[in-house]
Parts: structure tokens; sequence; C-alpha cells
């Protein structure tokens, strides 16, 4: 899921998606702007890690955990993923495209999004439209190390309070085995076909939480955004309010909604 000054990375401009956790871990005392000191700051993590309830598969994930130098890069380039008008971005990200899928997806997948739709008041051209912007309907998951990514970021001194909860629920993940040392995912540490930060896969992940899984990955989403206020039956324009929470880019919010809205008037 992407942030925006993803801080996806959450990203423009130095947007962040905006998905806070309740939690109270808090950055460990030291970070960093390069990998010099980040074998230092894992063991004073693992401290942290081991009294929020972290177990000894994820301690060893961390202490196996490497800078991650891509990571970083892509999170410095992020803002230019959001510059321009809603128009120029949806080209750039294919909307076109993103809107056939969607209605042949919808389609052809009637059950499920009826079934999404009864549980979380969700329609499916939302969830389609975050799908399909975010991995290409599961083309393209990312293949960053996870635990790698998330631990960088926790690291970085760019927003270390923003990210050390997600690497924290990623130790989690790892020792409830939803998530492995060698796991992948997108840059920032995002899993799954729509792109869950960890702590967002804790706290709205449904049934097996295994979101490299359609269907699950389909119903988390729409718990996701029924947690964020999501109203059933209202337009999207009344609903921006929880896409926000999904993405704090106003360009990316502005194509959800488009691109939704055009996959559900088929």
């Amino acid at each position: 899921m992407a942030f925006f000054a993803k801080g996806r990375i959450f990203a423009a401009a130095t947007v962040m998606a905006v998905l806070a956790l309740a939690t109270g871990a808090e950055a460990a005392g030291s970070c960093g702007k390069n990998g010099a000191g980040f074998d230092a700051w894992k063991q004073e993590f693992a401290a942290q890690a081991r009294s929020e309830g972290v177990g000894q598969k994820g301690l060893s994930a961390l202490a196996g955990a490497t800078y991650a130098t891509r990571t970083i890069a892509a999170d410095r380039a992020i803002h230019k993923a959001f510059s321009g008008s809603v128009e120029d971005f949806m080209k750039r990200r294919g909307a076109s495209a993103i809107i056939s899928r969607g209605r042949a997806l919808k389609k052809q997948n009637a059950a499920l999004f009826s079934q999404i739709e009864q549980t979380y008041g969700v329609p499916p051209g939302v969830l389609l439209a975050i799908w399909g912007m975010e991995t290409g309907f599961g083309a393209s998951m990312g293949n960053q190390n996870t635990v790698s990514a998330i631990l960088t970021l926790a690291y970085d001194c760019r927003r270390p309070d923003y990210f050390t909860p997600h690497a924290i629920a990623a130790l989690k993940l790892v020792d409830r085995g939803a998530l492995s040392s060698s796991s992948v995912g997108a840059m920032h540490g995002e899993i799954g076909h729509t792109q869950f930060l960890p702590g967002n896969v804790l706290k709205y992940g449904v049934g097996s939480g295994n979101l490299r899984d359609r269907n699950t990955a389909l119903a988390s989403t729409a718990n996701f955004l029924k947690g964020h206020g999501w109203q059933p039956g209202a337009s999207y324009q009344a609903n921006m309010g929880a896409i926000a929470g999904w993405n704090s880019a106003s360009v990316y919010q502005q194509a959800i909604a488009r691109i939704a809205e055009a996959i559900d008037a088929n």
C-alpha cells in the first residue's frame, strides 16, 4: 500500500501514506543516513523488539537483515511518482488498462466481490482500482527482501518513528510464520496483492493473513477501508477520507476514485 510523502512511501513531495498504528513502539535511540551504523543499530533494536514481544524467530530475522540500499534509493525518489496532475498520474499508471481489466475481473469474480461487499460494505470498484494500481492485479508484488527493507526504513533518519512500529510488526509476522527472513515484496516493505505494510497486516489482515492470496488480500483491503470510515452506499467523493487512509497523495486518491467509478459503472 502505497504511502505518499509515502512517509508508501508511501510518497510525493514527501507525503506519507498516513496509516497510524495503535502501538506504543518508539524509534530506537540512534538512526543513520547510510549503512555504516546499521549493524550496531540492529543490536539496539533487538532489545526494543524483545521488549515489544518479538520472539526468537523474529529476532533471528532481525539479526540476518541487511541494509537495503535499493529501498533507500527508492525512498529518496518517491516524490517523483506522485508529481503532476491527476490526468498525468493516471496516464503514467495505465488507468485505462486498469479499468478494462478491472471490469473483466469484476464480472469473472462476481460472487467473491458480492460477499466482500456484504461483509464490509465496500464495493468492488475501489478494491479493483487499488489492486490494479498497486501490483497490476498481482503481476508485480516486488522482489525486495521485506524484513531488510522495513528495518532499513526504521533505522533511516528520515522518518524512523513512522516505520519503527511496522518493523516490530514485521518481526512478529515472522514469529507467526506469515513472513520469513527470505520473504520479498515492494521496496518499502509492502506485502501482497494490494501492498500492506506489516503493521496493517496485523491490524486489518483477515483469515489466514496471507496477503499473497488474492481473496485474502481483497477482503483485508475492504476491512482496512471499513476501519478507516468507509460509508456503504455513499459516493467515492464522500469516501475520500477512507481512500486517503490508504495513500495520502491527492493525485492517488483522485485516480483511485475515478478508476473505481468507471469500473463500477460497467
